[in-house]
């Protein structure tokens, strides 16, 4: 019997990845939204989301796809109502309100899944398992897109804690932390801040075992979403944010790509066993960024 679950938060990557993920899931009944102004036609939807957790007792399990900043305050109360919670990517604004997330879940007996998406590409296992007993010599992230078509009008990524380049940027350093055989830190950082942003817009970022990041939010047409490691047996790269998988210049199989779907199965299994998945390294290398980061001011940007 399918799960119901509430959807929180009705924009384009709910609306694009989330919805279609659920329903096409045995698993999962999308029993209600929760959005200022955004709905799921067919599903219950409300404004108010404390009013949604006590008319509908009988919604188990939570998805957020709010943006990072105002998550932890419906996540904390999502799990004080007993409610399992799914995270979007980045699972918070700071690594201090996800640990606090997950000492919540915790004590209340609820599974908690910080998701990471790209994490679920389908090249990304087999990348992992062809690593796994390599000498990595070099490894390089080039992730560029055009924020303007991922986030239209969402003035709130270049607000404080949107995390500017690093909200797209998360995505690579979730498959870098998952396929690389051995551990690295940040050593060097430069960030590119437009005149009336608080957050970056690009950053060039220098890893320990030659791992080297390139990253930019002002790339229009083709968007670039590669990794590619250089080992002793040959190089590997993962092309299309992870999705089609190149080793030694031969395109490997990987079947087909079901991101948000892989997700959603993976809640279903957490929820079975009682589990959490709660993984932030990925938010140590964007606090380390920050942290290490040398300011570039560049010219103002406008969505």
């Amino acid at each position: 019997m399918a799960t119901n679950i509430a959807l929180v938060g009705i924009g384009k990557i709910a609306v694009d990845q989330h919805v279609p993920a659920i329903n096409g899931s045995d698993d999962w009944h999308l029993a209600a939204t929760v959005s200022r102004s955004g709905t799921v036609e067919g599903v219950q939807a409300y404004t108010d989301f404390d009013q949604m957790l006590a008319d509908r007792a009988d919604i188990p399990v939570v998805s957020l796809c709010l943006p990072p900043v105002p998550r932890f305050d419906y996540a904390q109360r999502a799990i004080a109502a007993g409610r399992h919670v799914m995270l979007e990517k980045p699972p918070g604004a700071t690594l201090a309100e996800v640990h606090t997330l997950a000492e919540l879940a915790a004590d209340a007996g609820v599974s908690l899944f910080a998701t990471w998406h790209s994490r679920m590409a389908a090249g990304v296992p087999h990348a992992k398992a062809w690593l796994a007993d390599k000498d990595i010599k070099a490894a390089h992230i080039t992730w560029k897109e055009d924020v303007r078509r991922w986030h239209p009008g969402q003035d709130w990524v270049f607000a404080p804690g949107g995390m500017g380049v690093f909200d797209p940027g998360s995505n690579a350093l979730s498959i870098m932390t998952e396929i690389l055989p051995m551990r690295v830190h940040l050593t060097k950082s430069v960030l590119e801040f437009p005149a009336n942003s608080d957050t970056p817009i690009a950053a060039q970022l220098t890893w320990t075992g030659g791992v080297t990041g390139d990253f930019d939010w002002r790339q229009e047409g083709p968007q670039s979403w590669d990794i590619t490691v250089q080992t002793d047996a040959g190089d590997l790269t993962l092309h299309d944010g992870g999705g089609r998988l190149v080793i030694d210049g031969s395109a490997v199989d990987v079947g087909p790509n079901r991101e948000y779907p892989a997700l959603y199965d993976r809640m279903a299994g957490l929820i079975k066993t009682n589990a959490s998945d709660v993984d932030l390294s990925p938010m140590h290398h964007v606090a380390d960024a920050l942290t290490l980061g040398q300011r570039v001011m560049v010219d103002p940007f406008h969505l």
